[in-house]
């Protein structure tokens, strides 16, 4: 569904991918894993259209992506939840979901219907709608930003480092989030970066690491899958 083949990016010069390939399938759960500054940030950025490609190609269901510009890749179906979640803080949680759907220009109805969708994921942010966003913790706040990404979501999510910073509990918790997700959704393809691999081996069936910018497959421990049910 989504293949990347010999990508090469850069950022003000300096190159930060280097003929990177990967590969995405319908309903695959794939890592990504590399340590802080490796590129994993940059390959979601280029995915979504935010870098700037030098070599290579970006293909969704066969076809270019790069003729696609960024702000129409989220028609798609791909939703980005960034490491820094970028939620509006004087906006309630429901605004922040809300907004993609909204610019997009979709239905009250098609909103109100995605919406159940991520609450019966969600259920934590259900109860917190009216919250505004400057008052949610580490933790609901990268639950908000995956529910907005699968709010246009509907084919790809991308979760750039979602465990990052947070606690044991909360990072229990969006675990949890992430398998009701997968069970409820088993369609949607999931590439999830992180620089710990450890915490993706519950979670991914496939796996690449990622040094330097160059991209290679890898693998993560199999015993953790079945359990996980995730692949």
């Amino acid at each position: 569904m989504l293949e990347i083949r010999e990508l090469s990016a850069e950022i003000e010069g300096v190159q930060v991918l280097r003929r990177a390939s990967l590969s995405l399938e319908e309903g695959a759960t794939v890592a990504l894993i590399g340590r802080n500054g490796a590129g994993k940030t940059s390959l979601l950025r280029a995915i979504m259209g935010f870098m700037t490609v030098t070599g290579g190609a970006i293909s969704f269901d066969g076809k270019p992506l790069d003729t696609v510009k960024a702000h129409e890749r989220p028609r798609l179906g791909i939703g980005y939840a960034p490491e820094d979640r970028r939620l509006f803080s004087t906006f309630t949680i429901e605004e922040n979901i809300r907004l993609p759907a909204e610019v997009m220009k979709l239905g009250e109805a098609e909103i109100e219907r995605r919406l159940e969708r991520i609450y019966a994921v969600l259920p934590e942010l259900a109860d917190l709608r009216q919250r505004p966003a400057a008052g949610l913790s580490g933790g609901q706040g990268k639950m908000a930003a995956l529910a907005r990404a699968l709010m246009i979501g509907s084919r790809v999510i991308l979760l750039d480092e979602p465990f990052q910073g947070l606690a044991p509990v909360l990072a229990n918790r969006y675990a949890a989030a992430l398998r009701a997700l997968r069970d409820s959704h088993p369609d949607i393809a999931l590439l999830i970066t992180e620089s710990n691999p450890s915490l993706l081996r519950n979670f991914a069936a496939k796996a690449y690491a990622i040094e330097r910018g160059e991209v290679s497959e890898t693998q993560l421990a199999e015993s953790s899958l079945a359990a996980a049910g995730l692949h």
